[in-house]
């Protein structure tokens, strides 16, 4: 991995609408959004529009008996006006008919072409936020797709030309923000996998974005360690003292307030979470299980080191539960509003700061 690079903050317009991708189209993604237009005056929701497929999300809004009317849009400044009555739609066709749950390579291409153009707009002004729809991975891996995910094709696309950013990955919900250091790893691996410079980049890019994105003047970090009783002095292990400990050290040397490493099971219960901004963990568990034991529905997956906003519902396409109308839309609901709520926080900060 090279040396992770900083990241210039851009000026999003904060009254663009946000842009929400399709998604794999056989999962839930679409009667989420659906249903998230559904509650958009219960739950206060800001202009979306989705870059979809409007045959196929009327079709399945007729077929789950909703009354969403669906509006074709030819660009996305017209979602402000359409939004109140229907659903924007930027319109992206789907090459073959979909069977919900079983997906289809063949519409592979108009998934990631919903990505792209989401971050065109983003990047262009005319959207004020990405927020990204689950997408199905080994289907689109079949269609030549060779990144590992979503955040790593999102980093892609923010490259300008030069080295693509090291996002980091941050879960948050109304109770809680938590960041793991290392995320889809074997754990048995974790221990080789961390390293100072990991746990450095991670907390600095927490930092950063607290400060730019959630408007935390002073962010406070809390840090677990990766042995339980954060290693007891060496007794259960060593990486605290060799590794963590020393990454804190560089972090607090550069005006960081951080604390730990702290052994994780103390570090969630509501006195201790009042003591902090988020908390770095060290690996994807330590960090995931608090958070959805604490808020499931409303967790929330923010990627952190882009040059825009993007949040994405915290949990999966769902194949079991598409076209059922069963699916819950409060992580969708939850991420649209902190993309709207992070998106004004960053034109905030960059108008501050070009005074």
């Amino acid at each position: 991995m090279g040396e992770p690079r900083a990241v210039a903050a851009e000026a999003p317009e904060p009254e663009a609408p946000l842009a929400l991708t399709m998604g794999e189209p056989a999962g839930i993604g679409g009667e989420i959004a659906l249903a998230a237009w559904r509650r958009r005056n219960d739950d206060g929701l800001t202009p979306f529009f989705a870059i979809d497929d409007p045959a196929r999300l009327r079709a399945l809004a007729g077929r789950l008996g909703w009354d969403v009317p669906v509006e074709e849009i030819a660009a996305p400044r017209d979602a402000r006006g359409v939004f109140s009555r229907a659903l924007p739609v930027l319109a992206e066709a789907l090459a073959a008919p979909v069977t919900r749950g079983q997906p289809d390579p063949a519409n592979a291409p108009a998934v990631i072409r919903a990505i792209d153009r989401a971050v065109e707009l983003v990047r262009s002004g005319d959207a004020a936020a990405v927020v990204t729809n689950p997408i199905a991975k080994a289907v689109l891996y079949d269609s030549g797709f060779d990144h590992p995910g979503h955040t790593e094709y999102l980093a892609e696309l923010a490259r300008d030309g030069g080295p693509a950013p090291v996002p980091v990955m941050m879960l948050a919900c109304p109770l809680l923000r938590v960041v793991p250091v290392t995320i889809h790893v074997p754990l048995r691996e974790v221990p080789q996998r961390l390293d100072r410079r990991l746990i450095e980049h991670a907390g600095r890019v927490t930092a950063a974005a607290l400060r730019r994105d959630f408007e935390v003047a002073a962010p406070r970090l809390a840090v677990t360690g990766l042995n339980p009783h954060a290693g007891e002095g060496g007794a259960i292990g060593r990486e605290e003292i060799e590794v963590i400990g020393p990454a804190l050290e560089t972090l607090r040397a550069e005006g960081l307030e951080v604390r730990g490493p702290v052994s994780a099971d103390t570090l969630f219960h509501a006195e201790a979470r009042a003591g902090y901004d988020a908390a770095l963990c060290m690996y994807h568990d330590q960090a995931l299980i608090p958070i959805k034991a604490l808020d499931f529905a409303r967790g929330v997956n923010v990627t952190l080191g882009l040059p825009f906003v993007r949040t994405s519902p915290d949990h999966g396409t769902a194949f079991a539960l598409a076209g059922t109308g069963r699916a819950d839309p409060t992580s969708l609901i939850e991420a649209l509003k902190l993309a709207r709520r992070m998106a004004e926080g960053r034109a905030r900060n960059a108008a501050a700061a070009a005074v």
